[in-house]
């Protein structure tokens, strides 16, 4: 043996803290199990001077435990004999019962508190040391030197481990091997763990011997009755000749099950079993007492006298029966109640046993059940809030009464938490009633490190308190508190941490009021599989939450954030997430050149932030080809083929890519003129808009349906329609009209009259009443709507000339533009429209090829100026050199106008520009 550890780190950080430091200032350098000792004994009011311990002759010198310790006590004296280990033996409360020495002259050096039994080493009463640490820690602990509370200990070190009781797992007792600092051995951990086993074994081996007893009982009784000649009701079996006969497997499942709790009920009882294939089965129990005293329960199963027939005669004459007379007071077995069948019946014996055991297994069956149920009731939703209560509600009332679940606000919000034991939220509080004082939901809390919650939190580990009244941590946090919750009988806590992929999630605290008995080992071991599943479930739902919360921040950035502006129509919109999942809907209104505008909406197959990014690719994409004055037909046309191009590049064609790759999407593309009222449309696998006339008809305009997008290599069509003045377009995502729990057609029906029920609506409302009408409550996919309602263009504010392709013509038109001007009352703009019409119209008919040209200005927001020529050539700016006589018209163009460009028409294209109307 050697030392293993400098005791320099231990003094310093006991004695700063011992004087006033803060538990933050030691918490490098102590271990949590200490550092929380430590803080209770100062909460407990103990004194590192003490040197009386309380001590007591009441205890059991003579009982289970030290009957199965002592052999072990007394090997281990053996195998350290000479040296100065000092082999305790403790009870469940922590006073000593018995103590071995390996140096036999030891206590003639030592003070009577370390040689006597009944003294007694809780904590509450002597700080921290290896008894009263291992009872509150519940499992095998080492305390060296300056981590004891004691002065009186300083030199000393120990090792200890509990003994429990295999069938309950109470804590019987407590083994503890204390020996000088400077003889530590890390070797003794495994060396007290293997003692403390073989302890357990030899009290379970007792538990078998008194079981054997009572089965012993139980024969002799009914040998007695046969001896004495007395009758039985009917013949008696084993329960393996019973199950020999037609019935099923299950059927001896379901005997045991039931048999298990009238051994548990630890009276007579009688109880009709349901089997397969319609037979029943009577299990009746009554008590029997072994030579010994020990009292038990033995349960048998009577057959109905018409299933004689299916069991076998006794093998032999000395089959465990059953006796059903009195018998003398030792060794007897009671008559059971309601045996009064008749000679045909069949009896077999299923269980005998004390009640205590059959208690330990129908804990441990409902335990078992409580799991499985768990699997099916936590995490059947994304959300962290209503995956904790999920957690409370399956707990109450078979685990706990009441339950509470504290998580911090970041990860709420789907984020990790940087500081978990800082930003405690109470999120649930549930129980067999509402009226105990809990702390609200909502609440933050701010838990000092001596309260179960935060040592969990610090160590990872569940926490149990048997007795809230002795729990002084829990106490300190809020005595005001802490004494209402007592006084509505909260008596005992188990506080679990809810830990994912190394991640804390925050804490589950079990609370018991109702249940006299306190939370044992098995109920914490319960707990912390309830909260092992419900964290991974948390955990699965923070990180949806998260990239629930990024997609759709994405996606929010992508959409228009406001609508630009234009004259051609008035606008709302709506957009709704799903609640499963962001999804890749989109809208967008796009102004275009001649007072027209653009109206899309589109939806990417999936959900997530691979739908939202694909949707914002799609939308730029689609922005820079209306920008380019495409037709419908053929905008559609490049977004499928670049759906294609980009599902081929993420390795869409290739399955072992393991890429996502880009499924499809539907688009519905219209450009409607003022002008003209004509609107132009294509889709791609959408749903069809709506169409309201201002007569108050309401129709679903029959575009080509197209397919869908990314499929690649298929035509789109256009369709042209006219639009009256005030009439409104509706376009919208298949989430408004596809529902599991509705059929598209009735959705449409449903759409139909809602338009219809008021014609007069301005666009808000329409959006308003749509979704009041159709939006499911709880959506499953994105809806996305845009109502637009048309305007036109006043004749008044339009006027065209058409001149032949001859650049002496040009004067003809600027004079009659500059009069059009003056009668618009727009003559501060004449100048820079007089140079503009003059470098587009000579550039059309320069370039036109002859044809007749065509001349239009707009009085819209701006001035728009448009030519119309043959050609289908675009013309381009180009720096001019000095000495060059041409080459600057489109330049001077440029800078006069605040816009420019061309687009393409079936018979050639049109140059047009825009001028403010405050231009000179």
């Amino acid at each position: 043996m050697g030392v293993v550890d400098d005791r320099t780190g231990p003094v310093r950080s006991r004695d700063r803290f011992l004087h006033g430091g803060s538990a933050e200032s030691v918490v490098r350098s102590v271990r949590s199990p200490i550092l929380s000792s430590w803080q209770r004994s100062l909460l407990l009011g103990l004194s590192p001077d003490q040197t009386e311990l309380p001590f007591t002759e009441d205890f059991d010198a003579e009982g289970p435990v030290v009957r199965a310790a002592a052999p072990v006590l007394d090997r281990l004296a053996a195998l350290f004999a000479g040296s100065r280990m000092n082999i305790c033996l403790a009870d469940g409360h922590g006073t000593v019962l018995e103590r071995r020495f390996g140096d036999k002259t030891l206590p003639g050096r030592l003070p009577a508190i370390q040689t006597e039994p009944g003294f007694v080493f809780a904590e509450r009463v002597a700080g921290t040391n290896g008894i009263g640490l291992t009872l509150a820690e519940r499992q095998l602990v080492q305390v060296n030197g300056a981590e004891h509370f004691a002065e009186r200990s300083q030199s000393s070190a120990c090792t200890a481990a509990p003994i429990r009781d295999q069938l309950s797992g109470h804590i019987e007792g407590v083994l503890c091997l204390g020996y000088p600092y400077t003889d530590a051995d890390p070797a003794l951990a495994a060396v007290v763990r293997r003692a403390a086993e073989a302890i357990e074994r030899r009290l379970m081996e007792q538990s078998s011997a008194r079981e054997r007893g009572l089965l012993q009982a139980y024969l002799e009784a009914a040998i007695r009755v046969r001896a004495h000649g007395d009758a039985l009701d009917g013949h008696p079996v084993t329960l393996a000749e019973l199950l020999l006969s037609e019935l099923e497997q299950s059927d001896h499942t379901t005997l045991k099950e039931k048999a298990t709790e009238l051994l548990a009920g630890a009276h007579r009882a009688a109880a009709e079993v349901s089997l397969s294939h319609g037979r029943r089965v009577t299990l009746v129990s009554r008590p029997v007492t072994s030579p010994a005293g020990v009292e038990g329960i033995v349960v048998e199963a009577l057959l109905p006298d018409e299933e004689e027939h299916h069991a076998p005669a006794p093998a032999h004459a000395h089959a465990p029966l059953h006796a059903h007379a009195a018998a003398p007071a030792s060794g007897t077995a009671a008559p059971a109640p309601g045996a009064g069948a008749g000679s045909g019946a069949v009896r077999g014996l299923v269980l005998v046993g004390e009640p205590e055991v059959g208690k330990y297994a129908v804990a441990a069956r409902r335990r078992l059940e409580l799991l499985a149920e768990a699997s099916t009731r936590i995490g059947t939703t994304l959300d962290v809030g209503r995956t904790a209560r999920e957690l409370a509600e399956t707990a109450v009332p078979r685990l706990a009464d009441f339950v509470t679940v504290d998580v911090p606000e970041s990860v709420l919000r789907g984020e990790e938490s940087g500081d978990p034991t800082g930003e405690l939220h109470r999120t649930v509080v549930h129980g067999i009633r509402d009226d105990c004082p809990f702390y609200p939901v909502g609440e933050r809390l701010v838990l000092r490190p001596t309260t179960p919650h935060m040592r969990s939190l610090a160590t990872g580990q569940p926490v149990l308190e048997p007795e809230l009244k002795a729990a002084f941590g829990w106490i300190a946090q809020d005595p005001v508190h802490a004494e209402l919750l007592l006084a509505h009988n909260i008596h005992s806590l188990i506080t679990v941490p809810l830990l994912a992929r190394g991640v804390v999630l925050g804490v589950a605290c079990f609370y018991r009021s109702r249940n006299p008995a306190p939370y044992g080992d098995d109920d914490r071991s319960l707990a912390q599989e309830l909260a092992a599943r419900a964290s991974l479930c948390i955990d699965n739902a923070r990180r949806y939450t998260r990239e629930h919360t990024l997609a759709l921040s994405l996606q929010r950035s992508l959409l228009p954030h406001g609508l630009p502006e234009q004259s051609a129509v008035e606008v709302a919109h709506r957009y709704l997430p799903a609640e499963s999942g962001v999804g890749g809907d989109w809208f967008d209104v796009i102004p275009l050149s001649g007072t027209r505008v653009a109206l899309l909406v589109g939806d990417v197959v999936g959900h997530g932030l691979h739908a939202a990014a694909t949707m914002g690719r799609l939308r730029t994409a689609a922005r820079n080809f209306a920008e380019l004055e495409l037709a419908p037909d053929e905008l559609l046309t490049h977004l499928d083929n670049l759906m294609v191009r980009l599902d081929r590049e993420e390795g869409g064609d290739d399955p072992a890519a393991g890429s996502t790759a880009i499924v499809g999407a539907t688009c519905l593309y219209a450009v409607y003129d003022p002008t003209t009222q004509r609107c132009t449309m294509a889709r791609a696998g959408h749903p069809p808009p709506a169409l309201l006339l201002p007569d108050g008809t309401v129709t679903f305009p029959d575009l080509p349906a197209g397919p869908p997008l990314g499929l690649g290599g298929l035509p789109f069509e256009s369709a042209e329609v006219h639009l009256p003045e005030n009439s409104r377009l509706v376009l919208y995502t298949d989430g408004l009209i596809e529902d599991r729990h509705r059929d598209i057609d009735l959705a449409l029906e449903e759409l139909h009259r809602t338009l219809a029920t008021d014609p007069g609506r301005s666009p808000e409302d329409t959006c308003r009443a749509i979704l009041d009408a159709l939006a499911p409550e709880h959506p499953a996919d994105d809806i996305a709507l845009l109502v637009a309602r048309t305007r036109a263009t006043p004749p008044d504010r339009i006027a065209a000339w058409e001149l032949p392709a001859d650049p002496a013509r040009v004067g003809d038109v600027r004079a009659a533009a500059m009069e059009q001007l003056g009668r618009w009352g727009l003559e501060e703009s004449s100048f820079a429209t007089e140079l503009l019409l003059s470098e587009l119209v000579t550039n059309g008919i320069r370039y036109g090829g002859g044809e007749p040209v065509r001349v239009r200005l707009i009085h819209d927001r701006t001035l728009i100026c448009e030519v119309y020529d043959a050609s289908n050539t675009a013309p381009r700016m180009r720096q001019a050199a000095n000495t060059d006589e041409g080459g600057r018209g489109l330049f001077l163009v440029a800078q006069l106008a605040q816009a420019w460009g061309t687009r393409y028409t079936p018979d050639g294209k049109v140059i047009w520009a825009e001028c403010a109307l405050d231009a000179a």
